[in-house]
């Protein structure tokens, strides 16, 4: 009994410590945030593109693909960026399905706040996009973090796409993961 209510107690603490999250856009200003994940391995490890070795790249990347994105966030605490959240919308046939995508600097790891952003997103995507039915998301094999975050947001893991991604000059395995504009919002 007392263990239940430690736990309790430390997860309260968290939720505390980490209640002020929030999603906004990501600006040209944000550089420097930015920077921190961008060059960090242990993050860039299962992005698709290579780390950013300067500020000019990273700029030219917020300039050019982030700010004319039109769903691309960037995870705050305390209104400065540890990380970004995006949804790629389709067109055509596939206009039904979004991919989601989100880093967080490593520093953030393992404190549950991608997975609350995750679920912020999953919150609100599905009202914006009306047209929108099925938000997926692409998890290399080896990021078990990151499926985790996903299987505590609601998603469901559907299966290995073997082979299916070039990731840093290799194919890669890739898990499967969605949720339907109809599924229940843990």
């Amino acid at each position: 009994m007392e263990d239940l209510s430690l736990q309790s107690k430390v997860e309260e603490s968290r939720d505390d410590e980490f209640s002020n999250i929030s999603l906004r856009p990501l600006d040209l200003s944000d550089i420097d945030d930015f920077m921190v994940w961008a060059t960090d391995d242990k993050v860039t490890r299962f992005c698709s593109g290579e780390p950013y070795t300067s500020k000019e790249k990273g700029l030219d990347y917020i300039k050019n693909k982030v700010l004319p994105h039109p769903w691309y966030k960037a995870i705050c605490l305390d209104n400065r960026p540890i990380g970004t959240i995006s949804a790629t919308e389709n067109s055509g046939n596939e206009r039904c399905r979004s991919e989601l995508g989100y880093v967080l600097a490593s520093k953030y790891w393992g404190k549950g706040i991608a997975t609350r952003a995750v679920k912020m997103v999953a919150e609100t995507i599905f009202d914006e996009w009306p047209h929108l039915e099925r938000l997926e998301a692409l998890v290399d094999v080896e990021n078990v973090g990151s499926q985790k975050v996903l299987q505590k947001a609601g998603f469901l893991k559907e299966g290995v796409l073997r082979k299916y991604f070039i990731q840093m000059g290799k194919a890669r395995d890739m898990v499967m993961f969605s949720l339907l504009s109809t599924d229940p919002r843990i």
